[in-house]
C-alpha cells in the first residue's frame, strides 16, 4: 500500500483555444472512479478498470501550474501520433475513421483507404504510428479489430500515407500481423504499437481477450507483447524463437490488457496495463518475462474472487507501480520534452476511470512515487508534441483534444 494521499497539486488553469477564462476548475488530489474501459458499454464481462474509490497517491514532486487549451473535438477518439518533423496530427476513431489534422489551419482531412473494422465494445480502429523512415517512404502502421474464423481479433497493417492538396489516403494497405486465435467477445484487444529506438523492430501489445488462461500459454499470442520485424515477421533472437509458430513472436507473456506501450530513450520498454478490480500496473517489459496473469495480480476478480498478490520469488515479474483502487490506464507516454523539465524521464498515464493524467516519477527503472493530475474526464490517449507540450485525448462522450503547457 502507498502512504496516505498528500494534497500536493496546484490549480489547473483551464484555457479554451488558448484564452484564459474566468471561473476555471482546479485540479484536485483524487480522481473520480469510473465504470469500464469503454464508456457506456455496460456489458457483463466487458467492464474494465471499475473504480472502487479515489486512486491512492504516493509522494512525488508536485506539478507546476498547468494551462489546458482545448484544440479540437472528436466523436470516438482512440489514439494519436504526430507526423515526424511537423505539428500535423493523425487521430484514430474507433468507428474506423482516421483524421489528418493540419496544425496551422486546424482543418481536418478524413483519410481514405482505412481498413474495415469491428466497432464493438472495446474493438475498432486502434493505434497509429509513423514508421521509422516516414520522411522517406510515408509508411504508417495501424492496428484494429477485425472479424474472422472463430470470432474477432486484433490486426496490424501498414500503408503509405499519401496527401494531395486537400485529400489524403492510405495506399497499399497490407495486414502484417494478426492476434491468434480469434475468439468471441469484444474486450481486451490492447493492440498498442511501439518501435524500438533503432527503428528495427515493431512491438505490439496483445491482450488476453478476457480469456484468462491463454496468457500463460505461449502457443498463442493472447496476453503477450510480441516483437516483430518491420514487415510483421517474428523477429530473430526472440526468447522463444526455437519453438516456432506463435511462440517465436513472443517477447513477454502473462499480460491482461496492456493499453500503453512506450520506449524510453535508453531502450527500456514500458507498458501500462489494466488489472482486474484494482491491480492496474506500470511494467518494465523484459525479454522473456512472465507477468503472471491470471495466476497473480495485485487486484481481485470482478465479483470478489481473490487472486494471489505478486510476491518475491514467485517466478513472475512484478510491476514497478500498481494501483488499487483502479485508475484504468488507457495509454502511456515517457516524457522527454523541455517544457516540463521536472517530468523528464517520467511516465504519464492517461486514466479512464481515474479521469486524470497520472505521473509516475521514475528513476533507474524504479518508481519514486506517483501524482494524480485531475482532468475531470476519461483520458484515452496521451502524446508529446514536437515542442514538448503534452497532448491528451478525452474518451468518447467529451472527446476533446487538449494541449497542456506550463502556465505563465
Amino acid at each position: 500500500m502507498h502512504p496516505a494521499p498528500q494534497r500536493r497539486h496546484r490549480p489547473l488553469a483551464l484555457c479554451l483555444a488558448g484564452v484564459l477564462l474566468a471561473g476555471c476548475s482546479t485540479a484536485g488530489t483524487s480522481a473520480p472512479s469510473g465504470t469500464d474501459e469503454t464508456a457506456g458499454t455496460g456489458q457483463e464481462g466487458s467492464a474494465d478498470g471499475a473504480g472502487t474509490g479515489a486512486p491512492e497517491e504516493s509522494s512525488a514532486a508536485a506539478s507546476p501550474d498547468i494551462a489546458v487549451a482545448e484544440v479540437d473535438t472528436f466523436a470516438e477518439p482512440w489514439a494519436m501520433a504526430f507526423l515526424p518533423g511537423t505539428d500535423d496530427l493523425l487521430v484514430t476513431e474507433r468507428s474506423g475513421t482516421l483524421h489528418l489534422r493540419d496544425a496551422e489551419s486546424g482543418e481536418r482531412i478524413e483519410v481514405a483507404g482505412t481498413p474495415e473494422v469491428v466497432d464493438d465494445g472495446q474493438g475498432g480502429l486502434g493505434d497509429v504510428l509513423p514508421g521509422p523512415t516516414f520522411d522517406e517512404d510515408q509508411v504508417v502502421y495501424l492496428s484494429w479489430a477485425e472479424a474472422g474464423e472463430g470470432g474477432t481479433g486484433a490486426a496490424v497493417g501498414r500503408a503509405r500515407l499519401v496527401t494531395d492538396g486537400g485529400d489524403a489516403a492510405l495506399e497499399g494497405l497490407e495486414v502484417i500481423w494478426r492476434q491468434t486465435p480469434k475468439v468471441e467477445g469484444s474486450g481486451h484487444f490492447s493492440h498498442r504499437l511501439a518501435l524500438d529506438p533503432d527503428g528495427e523492430h515493431l512491438f505490439v501489445s496483445s491482450g488476453d481477450r478476457q480469456q484468462l488462461d491463454p496468457a500463460q500459454d505461449t502457443s498463442n499470442t493472447l496476453g503477450t507483447v510480441v516483437r516483430l520485424t518491420l514487415d510483421g515477421q517474428a523477429a530473430p533472437g526472440n526468447p522463444l524463437a526455437d519453438q516456432g509458430g506463435a511462440a517465436a513472436q513472443i517477447w513477454s507473456w502473462g499480460h491482461r490488457n496492456p493499453l500503453g506501450l512506450e520506449f524510453a530513450p535508453d531502450g527500456t520498454l514500458w507498458s501500462s496495463e489494466m488489472g482486474p478490480e484494482g491491480g492496474d500496473e506500470l511494467n518494465v517489459v523484459e525479454e522473456g518475462g512472465n507477468y503472471g496473469w491470471p495466476e497473480v495480480s495485485n487486484g481481485s476478480q470482478y465479483g470478489g474472487g481473490e487472486i494471489p498478490d505478486h510476491a518475491e520469488g514467485d517466478g513472475f515479474v512484478a510491476p514497478v507501480e500498481s494501483w488499487n483502487p483502479s485508475i484504468s490506464p488507457g495509454s502511456l507516454l515517457i516524457y522527454t520534452g523541455d517544457l516540463f523539465p521536472q517530468w523528464q524521464g517520467d511516465a504519464l498515464l492517461g486514466a479512464l476511470s481515474g479521469q486524470a493524467l497520472v505521473r509516475v516519477d521514475l528513476e533507474d527503472g524504479r518508481s519514486r512515487g506517483s501524482e494524480v493530475i485531475e482532468l475531470g474526464q476519461r483520458i484515452r490517449a496521451v502524446e508529446q508534441g514536437p515542442d514538448g507540450a503534452v497532448w491528451v485525448l478525452e474518451d468518447e462522450g467529451s472527446g476533446r483534444l487538449l494541449r497542456l503547457t506550463p502556465e505563465g
